[in-house]
């Protein structure tokens, strides 16, 4: 008989884990923001317990701050409610060794709740575990992974101030923005050791890291995970692996930058989610009966995304770096199509047997909440499903260079995306009143400092020429 779920972590881990690592003397606890920056605390051995049994107190603001941690108090989150305190408790399973930690040190990943341990619905995670839960209720389970996109990038700037792809770690090969070296196996050598570290911390972490690649851009590398039966493990898992890599890669004298788009003229990272759904039986409810005849499910479920994309560009897009990645010919989707083994589209039905058909959805810049992301695509897939959602034309051959029926609306920036986002009731429904309205606020704060701020491109673009 499986048992019951439960949200919270049992004090039986803590006290495991102590036993196991008696040199460990403090611990990162952290949640993650609408940013997806970690937030939290760092306590010592001889409290660990403690947050385990009552959890560990945080403001209520930590969960109303833009990228810089600048109190947004449009949100509603900070001094509405006098900056009150709410509490952080662990997350099942997510008590870690950090790896080569001198000295060793743990790390707990956290939830927000009140009072009465009730989720707090400002905490991305907990709105997405609703979803879920709701989905349970009706015997409908979700299953996915996402793939991580990132750059390896030089601690010094080149000759004019901007990034550069780092330097092989093994070997004398500098980087390069001349050579994009895409599948280059001898490419990935000069990384190894680094790569060897981050499998090796991702296996302490109890994350199933599987292939990496030398991706489309000078200094861009992919990771892929494992497909995961629980959703919520998906994103937590490439939260912590991006911790992971950014932590790793120091140690090597590089850094891991996760833009979507850090070097111009070169294509940006992305952060592709795979989904499939599942009946009460287990089956796989987008798998064909028929071979060569889409499931209606399937389709259905591409007619949800493609028709609720332009309300939830922000979600996949939420910065002003993101908008610099969607580009003509850079695998990045500019438009809400689908199709069949496609890496030009939106939305791509992968080459698979027929009982393990799954969507993969390419819109969302590494920068996106993984939450967010996969709450967004499940309540669009919902809603495609209820609604018996047409598709449209399937797009074969060079999305790019085809004509597309124009969806009503589709934001081609990032202020057109915080305006779609604002008056969105999809995303409102899917995110409830109170974190819609303290998502938008966050966004609205950050574009007023991005369209503030002078850059060095208006000075040369406009110093001596107007």
């Amino acid at each position: 008989m499986k048992s019951k779920y439960s949200p919270f972590a049992s004090i039986k881990e803590a006290e495991k884990f102590l036993k196991l690592n008696p040199a460990v003397k403090s611990f990162d606890i952290l949640m993650h923001d609408a940013n997806t920056v970690g937030r939290g605390k760092i306590i010592r051995r001889h409290e660990l317990l403690s947050l385990y049994k009552s959890g560990r107190k945080l403001p209520l603001s930590t969960l109303g701050m833009d990228i810089t941690g600048e109190d947004v108090p449009d949100t509603g989150l900070v001094l509405n409610e006098g900056d009150m305190d709410i509490f952080a408790h662990p997350i099942p399973n997510s008590l870690i060794l950090v790896h080569k930690s001198n000295p060793p040190r743990g790390e707990v990943m956290m939830s927000m709740r009140d009072k009465f341990k009730k989720p707090i619905l400002t905490d991305p995670r907990n709105i997405l575990e609703n979803k879920i839960l709701e989905l349970k209720g009706r015997g409908i389970s979700a299953k996915g992974a996402f793939e991580l996109e990132f750059f390896l990038v030089s601690h010094e700037p080149d000759q004019y101030g901007k990034l550069q792809p780092a330097k092989s770690i093994v070997g004398k090969r500098k980087g390069s923005r001349l050579r994009t070296d895409v599948y280059s196996v001898d490419h990935l050598h000069g990384m190894m050791p680094l790569f060897d570290d981050v499998y090796e911390a991702a296996h302490l972490a109890g994350i199933q890291a599987e292939t990496v690649i030398s991706e489309y851009a000078p200094g861009q590398f992919e990771l892929t995970l494992n497909y995961q039966d629980s959703l919520l493990k998906a994103a937590d898992d490439i939260l912590r692996l991006k911790r992971i890599i950014r932590t790793q890669a120091r140690s090597y004298g590089v850094t891991a930058c996760f833009m979507p788009k850090p070097i111009e003229n070169v294509s940006g990272s992305g952060m592709h989610f795979h989904i499939s759904l599942f009946d009460k039986k287990g089956k796989n409810m987008f798998a064909e009966s028929k071979k060569d005849k889409f499931n209606p499910n399937l389709l259905h479920a591409i007619g949800g995304l493609r028709n609720t994309m332009a309300d939830s560009m922000l979600v996949f897009a939420p910065n002003a770096n993101s908008w610099r990645r969607f580009l003509v010919g850079s695998y990045a989707p500019i438009t809400p199509n689908w199709g069949f083994d496609n890496r030009s589209v939106a939305f791509r039905i992968p080459s698979s047997g027929i009982k393990s058909r799954r969507i993969e959805h390419r819109v969302s810049g590494v920068d996106a909440n993984p939450y967010l992301v996969a709450l967004t695509v499940l309540s669009a897939i919902e809603f495609g499903l209820k609604e018996k959602l047409d598709p449209g034309a399937q797009t074969f051959g060079n999305a790019y260079e085809q004509k597309f029926e124009k969806i009503k609306n589709m934001p081609d920036d990032w202020n057109s995306a915080i305006k779609a986002a604002k008056k969105s009731s999809f995303l409102k429904d899917t995110f409830g009143a109170d974190f819609h309205k303290a998502f938008i606020a966050i966004k609205k704060m950050e574009y007023r400092k991005v369209m503030e701020t002078v850059s060095e491109l208006d000075l040369e673009l406009y110093l001596n020429a107007i």
